[in-house]
């Protein structure tokens, strides 16, 4: 049987978290030269350094050391899944070992559950947007939290795994790509996600954020590439396949709010065909968000939207692709100095992170985590 080579990211990993070579090797209790020899491959640590270095660089074990061609971040099991109907692929789960068993639960994202809070409102303001709030969390958590809004579903993905890794909590605002710039320019959030094309140019963000922030610094970082198109029930059983079949007798539109990256496509597409927002039933009927709109599908309230892929996985409907958009988070260049967001950065280069990405969502994180242009 041939030696099974090494691989390892040491050298990556420690850089992104800015440390020392010298203070690393003073953490784990070696050299600097044994440091040096692990990164350059020419030495392999035993045991009790490996998981050392895996926990002063806060990474699993897996993400540091790997077999070559090995993908240690996932693998195949057979699992008996819990539901009242057949799961569609693509669908995601949550899953547990019972004995010798692997036992699989769909993941709906319907809110069928009271929601995490930190307090209630208890009487609206005088001022639009503003009310007396009754808060029972600690002070202090309030300040370990980051403000991120927008509209990709996989949010979640990314501020469950920044909380386990550094306390970090994100807080979600739902928002259309515009109305995440206006969040963010007026100071509410302290990240706006963005997936808006200028139809010029053909260039994502980065024009929208100029038009924003004149003269100001700002930082963009590319989340992930995704798929946007249509999302019909499972089997398109109406031959959904383009913007002229939203005219069509008999089939229900569910739109998204203006502002958004998807009414701003679904707007184009319909002036490309000569149809008129008015010949489309239920072109005022707005849901605010990719997951909402595609439940409508779901639950029979429409027969079409305009979302992502991974909102049509989350319900197991059907997906016609349209385009492929880049969706950016902005922020100023000052706020990313700050540890919180810092931490938040950190995750997007994390190889976990990416696998589910890629593998729940579907996304294309090839640039996760690149710094765009302004």
């Amino acid at each position: 049987m041939p030696k099974a080579v090494i691989e390892n990211r040491l050298a990556q990993v420690r850089a992104i978290r800015g440390i020392a070579v010298s203070e690393l090797a003073r953490r784990v209790n070696v050299s600097r030269q044994t440091i040096y020899a692990i990164e350059a491959g020419t030495y392999v640590p035993n045991t009790e350094v490996a998981l050392h270095l895996a926990r002063e660089l806060e990474v699993s074990l897996e993400e540091l050391f790997s077999l070559r061609g090995a993908s240690p971040l996932s693998q195949a099991v057979k699992a008996e899944l819990l539901g009242q109907s057949p799961p569609a692929a693509g669908q995601p789960v949550r899953v547990s070992h019972i004995g010798a068993r692997w036992v699989g639960v769909p993941v709906s994202s319907t809110p069928f559950f009271i929601p995490e809070a930190d307090g209630i409102v208890r009487r609206s303001g005088r001022g639009k947007g503003h009310a007396d709030v009754m808060v029972f969390a600690k002070e202090e958590a309030a300040h370990k939290r980051l403000l991120l809004a927008g509209c990709d579903p996989a949010t979640s993905l990314v501020s469950g795994m920044v909380e386990r890794i550094s306390g970090i909590e994100i807080v979600p605002a739902p928002a259309s790509s515009r109305l995440s710039l206006q969040w963010l320019k007026e100071g509410k959030v302290h990240i706006a996600g963005t997936h808006l094309q200028d139809p010029g140019s053909g260039e994502f963000n980065v024009p929208f954020a100029r038009e924003s922030f004149p003269g100001e610094d700002l930082l963009i970082v590319t989340f992930a590439h995704w798929e946007e198109g249509l999302v019909v029930a499972a089997g398109n059983p109406k031959a959904i396949r383009r913007a002229e079949d939203l005219g069509r007798r008999g089939v229900r539109l569910i739109n998204r709010e203006s502002g958004s990256g998807s009414r701003a496509l679904l707007d184009h597409l319909l002036a490309q065909a000569g149809l008129a927002a008015s010949k489309v039933r239920g072109y005022e009927r707005v849901a605010p968000g990719h997951l909402p709109a595609a439940y409508q599908v779901a639950t029979g309230g429409a027969d079409v939207c305009l979302a992502t892929r991974p909102a049509a996985r989350t319900f197991g409907l059907g997906f016609v692709p349209l385009r492929s958009a880049r969706y950016d988070l902005v922020m100023r260049k000052r706020t990313g100095g700050l540890p919180a967001v810092k931490a938040f950065l950190d995750v997007l280069q994390r190889a976990a992170l990416r696998k589910k990405l890629e593998v729940l969502a579907g996304y294309d994180t090839s640039q996760t985590g690149n710094v765009v242009s302004a």
